[in-house]
């Protein structure tokens, strides 16, 4: 089986002295898995970092093994956020996220389309807003919809409105500007307790049952905020 796709690389792990295994999530078979020989080399390795964008051919001789990749640089987009530590986490800790929440070899071109949008949002003025509702929309396309304007209630306490979902054990309030989405928001807590609320979302309703970690590059990622 041999294809040839448009890809972003997700993830690499060392396989041997000379190759490494990758994952990228390509435009026609979504999440894909194989190896790179001689990524080690001074030629491709100093390419080959997460988040870059590449022209992927694959090769597989048995659909039961995995199968080698031979890749071309189309855009390298790490180093412009090497000198950004909160950009480059963001960075990372979405990866991670479809990493996570996709299938391996299940196509879906509006995630891909998510990769494509993330770069321009990453050297946005308000990138933080803009990417919690970039992690909304990657969440919806993995079957995963949060809802948070159906499911969230209103309260007006002294003059003030306030959004907040609930459950038995627990009230927790939402920041405006997740419901009422053509609201101006620049305070930074604000923002972060948006990132909370996806954050918990996700955990409790999403990886704790599938018995999956939350991943630390999205921790790591809110902590840099603060």
């Amino acid at each position: 089986m041999s294809w040839s796709d448009t890809g972003y690389l997700i993830s690499k792990t060392k396989y041997n002295e000379n190759s490494s295994i990758v994952e990228f999530y390509t435009k026609a078979h979504g999440k894909s898995t194989g190896i790179i020989f001689g990524s080690t080399s001074k030629k491709i390795k100093n390419y080959l970092q997460i988040g870059n964008k590449f022209f992927l051919n694959y090769i597989s001789k048995n659909d039961n093994k995995i199968g080698y990749f031979k890749v071309e640089i189309l855009k390298a987009f790490g180093p412009y956020f090497f000198e950004d530590k909160q950009r480059l986490l963001c960075l990372t800790s979405s990866l991670r996220l479809i990493k996570i929440l996709t299938v391996e070899a299940e196509s879906n071109e509006k995630i891909f389309n998510l990769l494509d949008a993330l770069f321009e949002i990453l050297i946005n003025d308000e990138w933080i807003k803009k990417y919690i509702f970039w992690e909304l929309d990657l969440l919806k396309y993995t079957g995963y919809d949060l809802n948070l304007e159906k499911i969230a209630k209103k309260e007006i306490t002294d003059d003030k409105k306030r959004y907040f979902v609930e459950s038995k054990t627990e009230k927790k309030y939402v920041p405006n500007f997740l419901i009422e989405l053509d609201l101006d928001e620049n305070n930074l807590n604000n923002l972060i307790s948006g990132l909370v609320i996806i954050g918990d979302y996700l955990d409790k309703s999403i990886l704790r049952p599938n018995n999956l970690i939350y991943p630390i590059d999205r921790t790591n990622f809110i902590n840099s905020l603060k």
